[in-house]
Parts: structure tokens; sequence; C-alpha cells
């Protein structure tokens, strides 16, 4: 799509959609043809992204009213100037990418006073980053700036973008699915505790019933033992007497 008229690329990116539905827009690296915004107009009130990275622009004029546009991306053109139109035309946005611009002076940049939710401003390769105490310059004109070229005046690094967060952190459902392969971890660990427990559990008691069979047997063959010596101290009474009858009535039959 290189070297492609504006007008044409805004057309094709549309994708049979109405202006009003299109949320974020990229013709990067297509041609303006004068140097303005061409193709772009009112009708896209929905749009909170544009991005028109080198198509030759020399101006900002041009653009259309866009209320709810919340980032524009408009590096490496030659813009110079005339970005008080920023103010009116696109009250809420909050990032301005202008790097690799004709942007020379400190009063180029003083007119975004007045786009009162802008929060971060990227001039990288401008002019105007060359002058003596630039950041703090700048950080002054515009108070309400929190980031300048991605760090802020701590020089901490700004946030990556959602994309980018999304892109670390991975798939979504990741993490989740890791926790719970762990938690599943740790319940066959402690299900396989469990079962040992009672396996032992189990033979204990079973060892501890065998026992008790075993000492009722004992016990049954020490009655047994009982009975047959009862049995057998009757029967040797019983001799002793049939013994003694015997030899009495022996002495009997002597004396007649």
């Amino acid at each position: 799509m290189f070297n492609m008229e504006m007008k044409k690329r805004i057309s094709l990116e549309l994708r049979n959609r109405k202006p009003a539905e299109v949320v974020e827009l990229v013709v990067d690296n297509c041609r303006s043809s004068d140097g303005e915004v061409e193709g772009l107009t009112d009708e896209y009130s929905e749009l909170e992204i544009l991005s028109m990275v080198n198509i030759g622009l020399t101006s900002l004029s041009k653009l259309p009213s866009l209320p709810k546009l919340r980032q524009l991306e408009v590096s490496d053109n030659t813009i110079s100037g005339g970005l008080d139109t920023l103010a009116e035309k696109c009250p809420n946005l909050t990032y301005l990418n202008l790097s690799g611009n004709k942007i020379k002076e400190l009063s180029a940049v003083e007119v975004l006073q007045n786009v009162k939710n802008l929060k971060s401003l990227d001039l990288y390769s401008c002019e105007v980053t060359s002058l003596d105490d630039y950041r703090e310059s700048v950080f002054e004109l515009l108070p309400q700036l929190t980031y300048l070229d991605g760090y802020d005046q701590e020089d901490n690094e700004a946030p990556d973008s959602e994309a980018d967060n999304d892109d670390e952190a991975g798939p979504p459902g990741d993490d989740d699915d890791d926790d719970d392969d762990d938690d599943d971890d740790d319940d066959d660990d402690e299900g396989s505790e469990g079962d040992e427990e009672e396996v032992g559990l189990s033979y204990l008691m079973k060892d501890g019933i065998q026992d008790e069979e075993d000492d009722g047997d004992y016990v049954e063959e020490e009655e047994d033992d009982e009975e047959e010596e009862e049995d057998g101290d009757e029967d040797g009474v019983q001799g002793e007497k049939r013994k003694r009858d015997v030899e009495d009535e022996g002495d009997d039959e002597d004396d007649e």
C-alpha cells in the first residue's frame, strides 16, 4: 500500500463499514497529495485511535473534528507547527506521537497547553530535543503531561501498552491452568499419602484381627487340653476304684 493515495487507502480501510462504526484507523505509508489530511471527515465520530505515519503530512489544519480520539500517531512526517488545532478538534487526546517531524522550537509545543487531557507526548528525532533543558522546559510548559518521550520527570519509564501487557502475560487462562495443574499435583500427592495411610491402617487392622483370631484359637486349644486332662483324671480315678473293688473281692474270697 506504499504510495497509495490517502483517500483511496481510507476507503479500503472501511471494509464495508460506515465511518461512524470505525474505532481504529491505520493508514501508514500511504501518500497525502498536498501535505494535508485527506478523505477523513467528521463522520468518523467514534474514532479513538488514528495512525498516519510517514504519509507526507506538513500540517494538521484539515484534521476533522474527532471528539473521541485518544491516540494520534503522526510520526515521520514534516509537520513543523499548527498544533493548536488539536485542542479544538481532539479535546480527549491523551497520547500524541510527533517523532521524526520538523518541530524545532518550544513555541510549537507550547500550544498543546490547551489539550487538557494530554498525558504522553513523543518528540523523538525532532530538533527541539537538542535544546538545553529540553525536558524540564516541556514539562514546565505542559503541566498536564505525565510522560515525555516515554519517561516521566523522575525518569521512570511509561508502562507498556495494553497489547504489550497481554503479550507478556501470555494467552488468557494460562496462569489459571498452571495453578490448576499445581493444585491437581497437590491433590494427587495428598491422595497418594491418604491411600498409603489407608493401606497401612488396613494392614494393621488386618494383623490385629488375625492376632485376635489366633488368640482365640489358642484359648480354644487350651480349653480342649484342660478338658482332655480332666477326662484323663476321671478315667484314672475310675480305674483306681475298679482296681480296689477287684482287690476287695479277692480278699473276701480268701477269707472264705
